[in-house]
């Protein structure tokens, strides 16, 4: 009877300590919620959309965070890097930290580095990661699995410091609600070709990616998350690889490509989701998790506009960083950051990817290089030299709206990169190209833009013609270079135009004229930095069929692009938006050849034959001459087959 009872008791301990149904359930059945946003780009502050309201705005931001998280405490917050550059409070980024402080107020969890992070070069990550330590304000977790300072690079041990010292991993694991999160960060091929500068190497991202799964789960992750900069490319891509290669990872949280996905992708059981660049939306994902399985409840992109009240905290803290970039980068150039540069009747939208035609803004660039050019060549006391100006798709990064146009606006259009001092914004080089080699630079517009849409050219001095019909490399069909000449005459009369008469009075006249391109002939291109290195690497991504090297005025081959910065009177470098923020200010008011392409890029679409074939090159030539082989051959091929036919 005794171990009856103690049998019974023992059954009856086991029994109670089962849960029932409704308890196993419960333990089985998780929501999950993950809020994410990538490729904020320092957008600290709303700017005016398409529709004619506003997108964006870290205070706005706080306010739709705060409120998803009033309705789901343990959602994860994260970002998917490119968390930098693209407004001026970037240019507090090496001694303030701006960026990532901010996001540690807003309540990130966690974030990938991206290519812009590596602008100021790797040593200035560090500076960025030292400030952010310094602050004692908190931070997110940053993550990084595969992106590591080269042996050599010389400021390789004071990265890793400055990188151990702000916390950054290559894997981190959170617990939210009961939930384990394991999460890691990715860069991608794309991605670290954007930061030719960064000084790092990048690991494979499939070997990373499964070395950080296998890490994870040996850790207890109930959730495995990816935060990529890699993206995604009409569905597919890098990080759609990257989860059809890789088992286990759960969600892809993707950026760098500047994709909105209304709907995740899925693929090998992961979701790979994209909420869209510039704060324009909060991305929310919730799934519900049963044992091994993982279903997809809900999925919402937030938009962050007008609709939204700000934040009061966090824009006292926007208001306090515009404050400091006025007491500290703007100061040199006497500049203020909301000061009224001109005031525009039109808006002036950034250029359609990828197609071929005029950009109004674009163009307004290129004249407001060839403003800046000619204005330094006057501080010198340089005399005129017949100047292209260049600027790139992939450099326009904002629109100008309707209205006044500030300091702040102009910088936002060109806001890339850093110069040889150290300090935000690229530099204006000057270098130059032979008359054949200005050529193949417009072929690089006409024939490289519909496989790489941000190399699609605008220029100033020069206009050309094109027709992607025609065969690749030999697109552009007429090209005019401007030549300006001086010259002195009488001057008018006072009732021709306003002149003075009188004996011997002149006065000197600018006369513009267009005139064919001379394949010998070396020529200024004033273009920024960035766009200078790019046409440097022209021959080899065409493989020789294009042949540019940017030269110095005595036809030396340029070998430090640093000497080919343009300089102002007091010897700073001249920055692109600066550029335009001084032809914006001579201007006053944005002239209505603006408010659409003049047609100094005229593009044609003709199938006549007579326009296909056109100044023809060895690349025509060549083709024209497969192609008639292979016409004769085959008329030698049914030729010989009739007559067999006939001898049958």
């Amino acid at each position: 009877m005794k171990k009856f009872c103690s049998l019974l008791l023992a059954l009856l301990l086991t029994v109670l300590c089962v849960p029932g149904p409704a308890a196993q359930a419960a333990q089985a059945d998780r929501e999950i919620t993950i809020l994410f946003t990538h490729d904020l780009h320092s957008h600290f502050l709303p700017q005016s959309a398409e529709d004619g309201g506003e997108s964006g705005g870290y205070a706005r931001l706080k306010t739709a965070i705060d409120r998803e998280r009033a309705r789901r405490p343990d959602a994860l917050l994260v970002d998917g890097g490119d968390f930098s550059i693209g407004s001026l409070i970037q240019t507090l980024y090496t001694t303030r930290a701006a960026e990532l402080r901010t996001m540690g107020a807003l309540g990130y969890d966690a974030a990938a580095l991206g290519n812009h992070e590596f602008d100021h070069t790797g040593a200035g990550l560090a500076q960025m990661l030292n400030a952010a330590a310094d602050s004692g304000d908190p931070l997110p977790a940053l993550v990084d699995a595969n992106y590591d300072p080269a042996p050599e690079n010389p400021d390789r041990e004071a990265i890793l410091t400055a990188m151990e010292r702000c916390g950054v991993s290559e894997t981190l694991m959170l617990e939210r609600g009961g939930v384990t999160y394991g999460v890691f960060g990715l860069m991608g091929v794309d991605s670290h070709d954007c930061a030719p500068t960064s000084g790092f190497l990048l690991e494979d991202m499939t070997q990373a990616a499964r070395r950080c799964v296998e890490q994870l789960k040996d850790g207890g992750a109930d959730l495995i998350l990816c935060l990529s900069h890699s993206g995604t490319d009409g569905g597919r891509g890098e990080d759609y690889e990257l989860a059809k290669a890789v088992d286990g990872i759960d969600v892809i949280v993707s950026g760098h490509t500047h994709t909105t996905l209304t709907e995740p992708i899925t693929v090998n059981n992961t979701y790979i989701v994209s909420a869209g660049p510039y704060c324009q939306n909060l991305g929310s994902i919730t799934l519900k998790k049963t044992g091994d399985s993982l279903l997809l409840t809900d999925y919402r992109l937030i938009p962050i506009d007008e609709t939204l009240s700000d934040d009061p905290d966090t824009a006292a803290l926007v208001e306090d960083w515009k404050d400091q970039v006025g007491e500290t980068y703007l100061k040199r150039y006497g500049l203020a950051y909301d000061q009224v540069l001109a005031r525009s009747d039109f808006g002036l939208a950034t250029p359609r990817s990828g197609v071929q035609e005029g950009s109004a803004l674009g163009e307004l660039v290129a004249d407001a290089f060839l403003y800046a050019a000619e204005a330094a060549d006057r501080a010198a006391g340089r005399e005129y030299q017949t100047t292209v100006a260049v600027t790139a798709d992939g450099v326009l990064r904002a629109p100008l709206s309707a209205g006044d146009i500030t300091v702040s606006q102009a910088f936002d259009v060109l806001s890339m990169g850093v110069g040889g001092d150290g300090t935000s914004g690229f530099p204006l080089v000057a270098v130059y190209l032979t008359g054949a080699e200005l050529r193949d630079a417009l072929e690089v517009d006409a024939s490289i833009t519909p496989i790489m849409p941000a190399a699609q050219l605008y220029c100033a001095g020069v206009q050309y013609a094109f027709n992607p019909r025609r065969m690749f490399f030999n697109r552009v069909t007429d090209a005019l270079i401007r030549e300006e000449t001086s010259r002195t005459g009488p001057a008018p009369a006072a009732g021709a135009g306003g002149g003075q008469e009188g004996p011997g009075y002149t006065v000197t006249y600018t006369d513009t004229t267009y005139s064919e391109i001379d394949d010998h002939r070396l020529y200024r291109v004033v273009t920024g930095m960035y766009s200078a290195q790019m046409l440097g690497t022209v021959k080899g991504k065409s493989m020789g069929l294009l042949s540019l090297e940017p030269k110095m005025a005595d036809g030396a081959p340029v070998t430090d692009y640093n000497d080919c910065i343009l300089r102002d009177e007091n010897g700073s470098e001249i920055k692109e938006w600066y550029a335009l923020a001084m032809y914006l200010q001579a201007l006053g008011t944005i002239p209505g050849r603006y408010s659409a392409p003049d047609g100094r890029k005229a593009v044609s679409r003709s199938w006549n034959p007579a326009e296909l074939l056109k100044n023809p090159n060895w690349i025509t030539l060549l083709a024209l001459a497969v192609i008639l082989l292979a016409i004769a051959a085959a008329v030698l091929v049914v030729r010989f087959i009739l007559r067999r036919r006939r001898r049958r």
